[in-house]
């Protein structure tokens, strides 16, 4: 007697609980070959495909892993369009593993159709927005986002909130005097770049050891001189220093900023390439130690896009605009 789809999907659930995935993934493909609505399935497919859980933390999927359960995520939302981790996942893989910024826009605006007052699709909006430069377009979110209109935010969403727009504030201040655009090949930040192609950007554990530490460690001492070896002292010195450690970070940051705006603004441009499918690193960057550094830090599926866009060699038109919802 032929097994019915639930049957299968129990089968599914058993072989990937043992380690089974191999199996499990057929099995998965078995089920929506016979029911092709069941969203669950289709979800396992998704999961399947991607690398497993190693420690706890996710391993980077490739190209293909990625483009395959993208596939599988689309049938996830066409049958299940309230499956949230349906949609976090997808929003994941297109911004974070593909680059694709456009589409990952374009996915979280057909979430706000169905849910327009959940916070999560904007958020993930303003942060793509201000990746790209688009300021003004991150200002009209940030005004929705914040609305009344808007779901009550939980704690942890409160939290995402606060920062998407402290981070947009900090960007749009940093660019405040010249918004990079990489489009333009005669944007005066290309030579910036150019003079500084060897220097990689600094990291925020060197900046604490070089520049935070040595100047909360000379004020400690000034603090300890002024209040004294008493035991209440002493306690007092370690609140202050505590107090000291985390204000000199967080007025820093600016600083650190700044020192790396070469390697942001590089960062920018892999943005616009990975986006529109087009170049517009110059040859002399794009050999350099800073564009090795930048690329050190991106994904496996990622970097197989931008190899792929390279070898097209199809140029970033200067009117290129990025489709904004």
């Amino acid at each position: 007697m032929a097994k019915s789809p639930e049957m299968v999907w129990l089968d599914v659930l058993d072989l990937e609980e043992k380690g089974d995935r191999e199996n499990a993934l057929l099995q998965a493909k078995s089920v929506v070959e016979m029911d092709e609505k069941h969203a669950d399935a289709w979800m396992a497919i998704a999961r399947l495909n991607l690398p497993p859980l190693t420690r706890g933390k996710p391993l980077m999927p490739d190209l293909k892993q990625c483009s395959k359960a993208m596939a599988a995520l689309k049938k996830v939302i066409q049958f299940d369009p309230d499956n949230d981790l349906a949609w976090e996942l997808g929003g994941a893989l297109l911004i974070d593993h593909l680059g694709m910024l456009e589409h990952g826009l374009e996915w979280w605006e057909n979430r706000r159709k169905k849910e327009p007052y959940q916070v999560t699709p904007l958020v993930e909006q303003i942060g793509i927005l201000a990746r790209m430069g688009y300021y003004e377009d991150c200002a009209i979110k940030l005004d929705e986002l914040f609305g009344e209109e808007m779901d009550a935010p939980a704690n942890q969403q409160l939290l995402r909130m606060q920062s998407v727009r402290q981070m947009v504030e900090k960007a749009a201040k940093m660019e405040n005097s010249e918004i990079f655009n990489p489009r333009n090949k005669l944007d005066s930040r290309w030579e910036i770049m150019k003079r500084m192609k060897n220097k990689k950007p600094i990291t925020e554990n060197r900046f604490l050891f070089t520049f935070t530490a040595p100047i909360v460690f000379l004020l400690g001492i000034l603090v300890m001189d002024a209040l004294g070896d008493t035991a209440l002292g002493t306690i007092a010195v370690f609140l202050i220093i505590l107090f000291l450690f985390a204000t000199i970070t967080r007025l820093s940051n600016s600083l650190l900023n700044n020192l790396n705006r070469h390697a942001l603004d590089l960062d920018r441009a892999i943005d616009f390439e990975s986006t529109s499918g087009k170049i517009c690193i110059p040859d002399e960057i794009r050999e350099s130690k800073l564009y090795a550094s930048m690329m050190d830090i991106k994904t496996p599926a990622l970097k197989e896009r931008l190899d792929m866009i390279i070898i097209s060699g199809e140029k970033l038109p200067k009117k290129w605009e990025l489709n904004v919802p």
